[in-house]
């Protein structure tokens, strides 16, 4: 199993103790041997371990969190843990808002597990079939971006959201096309709140006039539990899909305000299905995955007057 520490943990570490660097490279050793050590922290897929400073020459007790995918760990928090203060794993501040009821740590897993294995079919598809496309892939956001804009929304982020968040922050196109069937994109957390704040107004405009209209004749554009998730395109968010936090199912919306149609997919199995029709393209029957160039692009999405240059994927 390989273990990458991140920069800045690096420098933490050189930070804390001439120790710390050898202590953190023991702990790397002992992750790619029992990836399964830590224990879940406050954060979803967050792992947490802690290291006995006493073990090591200048080095305090150690809190590390890391995350797990099926063919790599990645260290991306380190914090020394004062004597009297228990291990409690990453730092308060970047674990966002506690939940309002225990998750449980079964589930959690299986879901974290889930969603890293699907985008790792994924990317692991595009870095070897279109390498234009896996670039334009950003990198995984910080659990404090992540916590910052879960404070703006005002909603707890689902678990599977926040894992693929942490994995990539958005994608900004491989030659202008999406990675997700219909050459859709994963959206920045910057276009995720802005679509969020437009359609909240959308609906606070509704609600002026629904006070004055009978129950049966009101009108819902959006609900606070839908996270806009996946835009139309890298540049175009007039519409795309939503995460409903509440029933963890998606939804289709639109900046016109035209009624949501209905998704029967988790996110989880949405990106499933998006890694089955890229392994299995002569099975895909929602859209069909070729190339233009190093790009993927999906036949339902592309401009007719570039069909000439799609090559079919075949297999």
């Amino acid at each position: 199993m390989k273990v990458e520490i991140q920069p800045d943990v690096r420098d933490i570490a050189a930070q804390l103790g001439a120790g710390v660097p050898y202590a953190l490279k023991v702990l790397a050793g002992r992750l790619a041997d029992d990836p399964d050590m830590g224990r879940p922290s406050n954060l979803p897929g967050v792992l947490n371990v802690t290291v006995d400073g006493a073990m090591f020459e200048d080095c305090p007790d150690l809190s590390v969190g890391y995350i797990c995918e099926p063919d790599r760990i990645e260290i991306r928090f380190l914090r020394a843990v004062p004597s009297t203060e228990p291990s409690t794993g990453v730092r308060d501040q970047e674990q966002g808002r506690g939940q309002d009821q225990p998750a449980d740590p079964a589930v959690t897993a299986v879901t974290v597990r889930e969603v890293a294995d699907a985008w790792r079919r994924i990317t692991g598809w595009l870095k070897h079939n279109a390498p234009d496309s896996y670039a334009a892939l950003r990198a995984g956001a910080s659990p404090a971006a992540i916590a910052a804009l879960e404070g703006e929304l005002g909603i707890r982020i689902p678990v599977e959201l926040h894992v693929l968040w942490l994995l990539t922050s958005g994608d900004d196109g491989g030659n202008g096309w999406g990675c997700l069937p219909g050459n859709r994109a994963l959206m920045t957390l910057d276009a995720v709140a802005a679509a969020y704040r437009l359609k909240m107004d959308a609906q606070a405009h509704e609600d002026t006039f629904n006070t004055d209209r009978p129950e049966e004749e009101r009108i819902t554009v959006w609900k606070a539990t839908r996270i806009p998730v996946v835009a139309l395109g890298p540049t175009d968010i007039t519409s795309g899909l939503y995460l409903d936090a509440e029933t963890g199912y998606l939804g289709r919306w639109s900046r016109y305000d035209e009624g949501p149609g209905e998704v029967l997919d988790t996110l989880v199995t949405y990106l499933e299905g998006a890694a089955d029709m890229l392994e299995a393209p002569a099975l895909a029957t929602v859209d069909k995955p070729g190339l233009i160039g190093g790009a993927l692009v999906w036949l339902s999405g592309i401009d007719p007057a570039q069909e000439h240059q799609w090559q079919p994927l075949t297999g």
